[in-house]
């Protein structure tokens, strides 16, 4: 490891003896999380009670997880806000995507390697418009080929949540710029784990969750970026009391809050929120490009150690690491009850349907060492057949 990495390891909370490779679905606990939670809850909470939304500045706190998310995603300040969860601000930026569009364009165009609840969000959006809007779902490699002036909404995930496959942002934000098409790409899968460029790529609306790569807890607040010239333009279709500018006039009339203040909504929940500040310290000092190279070669040795322990495994991911995020998936017949045995032998990862075991690699707490570990530990699960027990072959709610 550099020592950069070194570091970073130190901050992480991993119980002993645990691999984990499954820092793409729930990011680990950090020491900093820890402490600022318990000083928090007794400082602030325990003392100073309603007073510290000033005091403590929790009021304002949104906007400062934003900027500390935005920097991670080539966003400039005052365009990311923490707020609310990722299909929650699915729904705000594509109702508001829609509008910008006009209204003869009717078709939202996604692909099969979308997260199926940015689906189900995007179904639910068209019928509750009402307008005639269609929702049209096409293979990763046609997206780009399919963007025309009939597209509304381009509206796609960049790194495929199951086999890792990374679509190029740049390249399919210029094609839909071209067009005429407005852009939300979800970044669920790639802030903290690739280098992005929001900025750069020219994207019109972001959003993604904070307890992935971005380590801020099991249901972290997500976040909302809106690129800033569109800002003001923006009128959202869930126009909560702390979205308007000024809150605290209880005025009965909704009148937006200026920039991106208007994407808030609800009263956001401040310990969740203080526990994804404070795992963003992680980051503080981090190049996004080290952390890609040292992504890629763990991943490439992941690759290179399982196809030769386990021949009968078939890799679903990109073998080009320049075409992946930070996470290699392979298949196999049995792949739910093969993670369960994993994950008894102390290596997580995940099980996603129909037949993959996903593993992801964050490089500010795994190193070469632990590749090579649990590679050699799946080695064992499959020739051993140590899958092959009624208490992994029984699914849990939670794969």
């Amino acid at each position: 490891m550099t020592d950069i990495f070194q570091r970073t390891k130190a901050l992480f909370e991993i119980p002993e003896g645990v691999i984990y490779l499954d820092g793409n679905s729930l990011g680990p606990l950090t020491t900093s999380v820890r402490t600022r939670l318990a000083s928090e809850i007794k400082d602030n909470w325990g003392n100073q009670l309603i007073r510290a939304w000033n005091t403590a500045g929790w009021i304002d706190l949104p906007n400062r997880v934003g900027d500390r998310i935005g920097r991670l995603v080539g966003a400039p300040a005052g365009s990311v806000i923490a707020a609310d969860s990722t299909s929650v601000n699915l729904f705000k930026a594509l109702t508001a995507a829609l509008s910008l569009a006009g209204d003869g364009r009717r078709t939202i165009l996604s692909d099969r390697g979308n997260f199926p609840s940015d689906l189900y969000i995007a179904d639910g959006v068209i019928r509750t418009v009402d307008k005639g809007h269609s929702l049209k779902v096409v293979a990763p490699e046609e997206v780009e080929a399919a963007i025309d002036d009939s597209v509304a909404v381009l509206m796609l995930t960049e790194v495929d949540y199951a086999t890792g496959r990374l679509h190029d942002m740049k390249a399919l934000t210029a094609k839909a710029k071209a067009a005429g098409v407005v852009t939300i790409w979800d970044l669920a899968h790639s802030a903290g784990a690739i280098p992005v460029d929001l900025t750069g790529a020219g994207a019109d609306f972001a959003i993604g969750c904070g307890y992935k790569y971005l380590n801020g807890g099991p249901g972290a607040p997500a976040f909302i970026y809106v690129r800033p010239d569109l800002q003001d333009k923006v009128q959202p279709a869930i126009s909560g009391w702390l979205g308007h500018e000024a809150p605290f006039l209880f005025d009965l009339d909704y009148r937006p809050g200026a920039s991106i203040e208007r994407m808030r909504a609800g009263t956001p929940p401040m310990l969740s929120m203080l526990a994804l500040e404070a795992g963003l310290d992680a980051w503080d000092g981090v190049d996004m490009q080290a952390v890609r190279e040292r992504s890629i070669a763990l991943c490439d040795l992941f690759i290179e150690e399982v196809e030769a322990r386990c021949p009968d495994l078939v890799l679903a991911s990109p073998r080009d690491g320049l075409r992946r995020g930070s996470q290699v998936s392979f298949r196999h017949r049995e792949g739910y009850a093969v993670m369960q045995a994993l994950i008894a032998n102390n290596v997580i990862g995940d099980f996603r349907a129909p037949d993959i075991i996903r593993f992801g690699f964050t490089p500010l707490y795994i190193g070469f060492e632990e590749v090579k570990a649990a590679a050699a530990v799946l080695e064992r699960v499959i020739k051993e057949e140590l899958w092959n027990r009624p208490e992994f072959l029984k699914k849990s709610k939670v794969t």
